[in-house]
């Protein structure tokens, strides 16, 4: 499948959770989706700052992306650490 299909069902996998984050000064960015299933993003706004950024890429980017595009292998934070519970 081209990646560019691939971003597109990426990006439809967020749609709810974006307005999520964005009632509270968040967002999200796909920034990039490698030839062997690995897509990065970026938590934006408050969202590098909030102690929720965790279980927000866990729970939820990371889950819908999964759940939406199987094809997809690991979901990647560019820009904060996500800490090991």
């Amino acid at each position: 499948m081209p990646i560019e299909e691939i971003k597109a069902r990426i990006e439809q996998s967020l749609v709810d959770l974006r307005q999520f984050v964005k009632q509270d000064g968040g967002d999200l960015e796909i920034v990039d989706v490698t030839e062997d299933g690995v897509v990065k993003v970026e938590l934006k706004g408050a969202c590098t700052s909030c102690h929720m950024n965790n279980m927000t890429f866990k729970a939820g980017v990371e889950e819908a992306i999964l759940r939406a595009v199987p094809e997809i292998k690991k979901v990647e934070a560019i820009n904060f650490e996500l800490f090991q519970a």
